[in-house]
This record gives structure tokens, C-alpha cells and sequence, in this order.
């Protein structure tokens, strides 16, 4: 983006940690009640502020898309931290995903989503993590059985664009442009994300997957280092957590 190539494109939240630190909030594990709070956060003032922490980088995000909630897959069921036990788990290339494995007593394998299907199949690696449609879409079901749906993260995709083109945009774009893109917030989250699940859920059954509940108690009992760990990063940190658990 910053050589000019693409004005605008989706990401996920994750991947512009190294660009703009606030961001890792959205990484921390569990930090979300319910689809509910996550909307209430990501629509917040505490949510735009964020979208716009990364202009000194070039570009700043314009609205969040639902990246639905990750949970874990291998060819058995992940009730309880202890299955996890030196078991390769496939991660984003994200800091904030490397602590979360090692604090469950995993061990995070960073790796191209690109390369985990072979991954699976060969036994380079014992496991993923992602949403339901990233598990379908990808057929990583057939190599990987068991769904056990933990929901350990709810990190958010972000429209980003170059702030040379946002600047250079009259005001009637630049609303129009804006307008447009809370819309399309709003469509993702109340018909496309929605239907998207829907269908996942269909190929799975398809691919003969099993889906398991979890328990995600033990989890998040894991994971509270994490938390006392990023409210010590800085004081903004610190009030960022604060402001979202208090929504």
C-alpha cells in the first residue's frame, strides 16, 4: 500500500499489530462476551480511535468486518488447556497468537494458510485454529476432523486505505466513501457473515467433521497472564482493556 499498488484492501486485525500496537487488543483471547459486546466495541469511540492508529503508517482503517470466532481443529476433540500439550498448532504470524498457544501449553507453529492443508495431511503440524468458513472454504475438514468449538478469539477484519487517497478525496467522496463503508459493516455482520456460517456448516457435514462444545472455563483461567501482561505494556494499553470490558 505504501508503494502505491493498492489504495484499499481487508485485513485482519491481526496482521497490523506491527503497524499500529493498538490494534493487539482485538487478539487478546476471550476478550469478548458475546457477538453483542464485540459490536458494541468495534462501533465504539475506543473502536474508531483504533481504526485511525496507524495514520502515522500511511493508512488508517475505515469501518471492521466480522472475521467470525477462531477455534481450534486436529483429528481429536481440544475439551480442557491439558489436550493441547505438545500439540503443533498452525497460528497467524501474530505475537499476540504465539502467547496465547504457549499460555495454553501448545506449541504455535506460525505458517501461510496457504500451506496448512499439506501441513495437516503430512503431520507437519497436529492442528489450526480459525472460523468455521476458513475451515470449510479451505477443506482443511477433510485432514482435520474435529471442530472443538472454544471460540478462544474474535479478531476483527479491517478495510484499511492509503490516507494519500483518503486526503486527496472532496468532502461529498469522502462522506459518501464512509457512509458506504459503515454500511457494508452492517450487511456483513446481518446477512453475509451470517449466510457465510450457515454454509460453512453445511460443508463440514459434508466432509463428515464433528463439531464439539467446549467448556471454555479452564480456558480463559489459562489465559489471565495474558491480560495482566498487556495491562503492564503501557498506561494506553491498560485503558483500552479497561474501556472494553467496561461496555
Amino acid at each position: 500500500m505504501n508503494s502505491g499498488a493498492l489504495q484499499m484492501v481487508k485485513v485482519n486485525a491481526a496482521s497490523l499489530e506491527s503497524f499500529a500496537p493498538d490494534y493487539s487488543l482485538f487478539s487478546l483471547p476471550f476478550l469478548f462476551r458475546d457477538r453483542d459486546h464485540y459490536y458494541r466495541v468495534l462501533q465504539s469511540d475506543l473502536g474508531k480511535k483504533i481504526l485511525n492508529s496507524s495514520e502515522r503508517k500511511g493508512f488508517v482503517g475505515i469501518t471492521y468486518y466480522d472475521g467470525g470466532a477462531r477455534s481450534f481443529y486436529s483429528n481429536k476433540p481440544i475439551t480442557k488447556p491439558e489436550d493441547l500439550a505438545g500439540m503443533k498448532i498452525r497460528v497467524q504470524q501474530s505475537p499476540s497468537a504465539i502467547a496465547m498457544m504457549k499460555a495454553l501449553g501448545g506449541v504455535a507453529t506460525p505458517m501461510a494458510q496457504g500451506e496448512l492443508y499439506t501441513a495437516l495431511q503430512q503431520g507437519v503440524v497436529d492442528g489450526g485454529e480459525n472460523n468455521t468458513v476458513v475451515y470449510a472454504d479451505m477443506r482443511h475438514a477433510e485432514v482435520a476432523k474435529v471442530y472443538s468449538r472454544d471460540e478462544h478469539t474474535m479478531v476483527p477484519d479491517v478495510l484499511i486505505i492509503s490516507t494519500d487517497v483518503l486526503n486527496k478525496l472532496g468532502d461529498k467522496e469522502r462522506t459518501a466513501l464512509l457512509k458506504a463503508a459503515d454500511e457494508s459493516m452492517m450487511q456483513m455482520k446481518d446477512v453475509i457473515w451470517p449466510a457465510a456460517e450457515k454454509e460453512a456448516y453445511d460443508k463440514m457435514k459434508g466432509m463428515n467433521a464433528t463439531v464439539v462444545d467446549v467448556d471454555k472455563s479452564a480456558f480463559k483461567e489459562r489465559v489471565k497472564p495474558l491480560y495482566d501482561e498487556f495491562k503492564a505494556k503501557d498506561a494506553q494499553s491498560a485503558k483500552n482493556l479497561e474501556l472494553v470490558e467496561s461496555m
